[in-house]
């Protein structure tokens, strides 16, 4: 029982709503999407990666002393064995948030994991791949992220706000360098999204935009 890993490290959360805590990341390899914006092609084109075992990776994570992990990607959710790395991890005392990309059901995710779902707007050109019924299973402790680079992107996630009144988290963030934050506040104000929250990715912040590992 292997995984395909791009990388392992120790950094805090740059969102989400365990931002600025200190966590373990796990980054898999593959994408079962290509979004025009991804900020990760290194996990997701002919990614480079290692594959290790189960035993391996929780002593890695049990290392660093830290009890927060975030299995990210890529597609955590497309990893085989995947469920069985999540049970074990929670079963070991660690609180786990999942990053998925909302195109993968997250039906059977455990409960007492924390969902960091994407809601993928019309600028990553994958909208038609979301599986809205997947905002139904979000609850009080998850995330659904909206990531926007264009006002066409602020209105599609408005409507997916208002037609499904998620129960979870909701984030806007905008795409690196595509949309100003500030516009991000006004459309929130202008619109009533007002339990809706703004985040900037601190980990482009504190390091550079390309940086890995961080």
């Amino acid at each position: 029982m292997k995984f395909n890993v791009v990388e392992k490290f120790v950094s805090i959360e740059g969102e989400g709503i365990r931002s600025g805590y200190p966590a373990v990341f796990v980054r898999f390899a593959g994408c079962n999407l290509s979004c025009s914006w991804c900020d990760t092609k290194y996990a997701t084109e002919n990614p480079k990666y290692e594959q290790i075992d189960i035993d391996t990776l929780l002593s890695f994570i049990a290392s660093s002393g830290i009890k927060r992990v975030t299995l990210t990607g890529g597609e955590p959710l497309i990893q085989p064995y995947i469920y069985i790395l999540i049970d074990r991890l929670i079963y070991e005392g660690f609180e786990v948030n999942i990053e998925t990309n909302g195109s993968v059901s997250i039906k059977h995710v455990p409960r007492n994991a924390i969902i960091t779902m994407d809601y993928k707007c019309p600028s990553s050109g994958m909208e038609d791949r979301m599986i809205v019924d997947n905002i139904h299973f979000l609850g009080q402790k998850d995330v659904l992220k909206f990531v926007v680079g264009t006002y066409e992107d602020l209105k599609s996630a408005e409507r997916i706000i208002k037609t499904f009144k998620p129960r979870c988290n909701i984030f806007f963030s905008p795409v690196f360098g595509k949309i100003e934050p500030a516009e991000i506040v006004k459309f929130l104000l202008e619109n009533g999204l007002f339990d809706a929250r703004v985040q900037l990715q601190l980990h482009k912040i504190i390091w550079s935009e390309n940086s890995r590992g961080v």
